[in-house]
């Protein structure tokens, strides 16, 4: 359905993460003062100042009725964004800032700050999936394994941008040894020996690599990836394939959907949550929650 015009301007809120991604959120404020429509809305700007602290506001924006809530950032504030809008009427809105962007790349939402922008005056809202691990919640992609461990490192370098990413990737491969894992999934039981099992709501895992190019965020399934070592000779020749979204068709990569899926492994350590780092225990329940979250998309 289109924005529909009212006799009141929309209440829009943008939520600006300061140290997100690679400075680009800076120029969001002139941005908005040129771009938006006036007529049509009227605007409030909020700075996040810690973890978690984006949730907040965007949750008290939602109970105070604000009609969109937008995040300046990357996946990190889209994540806490969301996890204040869930189930609410209130719409999120994407101006990507972030390192790997990768729900608004999904959403096709442009990653120029100024087109972006613009994307508010002639959007529309639907709603999409939003799945949770444990109780929280995620919109793109979870995992744990590889990913995860790169996640930690990539949080703890102090560096934004696919840069860094990519080297504390190379320099990690080697050496990771890949992790047994038990999967539940809607009542079938399999146990993978796994680089990486990775949990895609979305077909985008950030900077337009794909693993799973057919995730849909509005079909009400989790697509779990399950992603064996390619032997090092062999990276050189398939990590293209990521790029050029044909990573699935090859024997390293399972692909199963679920509704729900319950996860063991030996150790409680490290999972990702839209690429932010987080500690969980050997259990981890995934679970879907069908078209429980409004967006803006072009």
């Amino acid at each position: 359905m289109g924005m529909s015009e009212g006799l009141l301007p929309k209440r829009i809120l943008f939520v600006i993460n300061p140290i997100s991604g690679v400075g680009k959120q800076k120029s969001v404020e002139k941005l908005i003062g040129e771009r938006l429509d006036k007529n049509r809305f009227s605007a409030e700007i909020a700075y996040t100042d810690a973890p978690g602290n984006a949730t907040e506001i965007s949750r008290k924006a939602a109970g105070e009725g604000v009609d969109i809530v937008v995040a300046v950032g990357g996946d990190g504030t889209v994540n806490e964004i969301a996890s204040g809008l869930v189930g609410t009427s209130t719409a999120l809105a994407i101006v990507p800032a972030g390192s790997g962007n990768g729900l608004a790349r999904h959403l096709k939402i442009p990653m120029n700050l100024k087109n972006a922008i613009d994307v508010l005056d002639a959007g529309t809202v639907q709603k999409i999936d939003t799945a949770t691990i444990n109780g929280q919640l995620f919109v793109n992609v979870a995992g744990v394994g590889f990913d995860a461990s790169v996640a930690k490192k990539f949080a703890a370098s102090g560096k934004r941008g696919f840069s860094t990413y990519f080297r504390i990737t190379a320099s990690s491969y080697k050496d990771y040894k890949p992790k047994q894992y038990s999967l539940l999934i809607d009542g079938k039981l399999i146990k993978r020996r796994a680089l990486l099992v990775s949990f895609a709501n979305s077909s985008q895992f950030g900077n337009n690599t794909s693993i799973d190019p057919a995730a849909s965020v509005n079909d009400g399934f989790i697509d779990v990836c399950i992603v064996g070592k390619v032997p090092e000779w062999k990276t050189i020749f398939l990590a293209p394939l990521l790029f050029l979204r044909r990573f699935d068709r090859t024997r390293y990569v399972e692909i199963i959907r679920a509704k729900e899926v319950i996860l063991k492994r030996k150790k409680g350590k490290n999972i990702h949550l839209d690429g932010d780092p987080k500690i969980m225990g050997k259990e981890l329940s995934i679970k879907i929650n069908p078209l429980s979250l409004n967006v803006i998309v072009p």
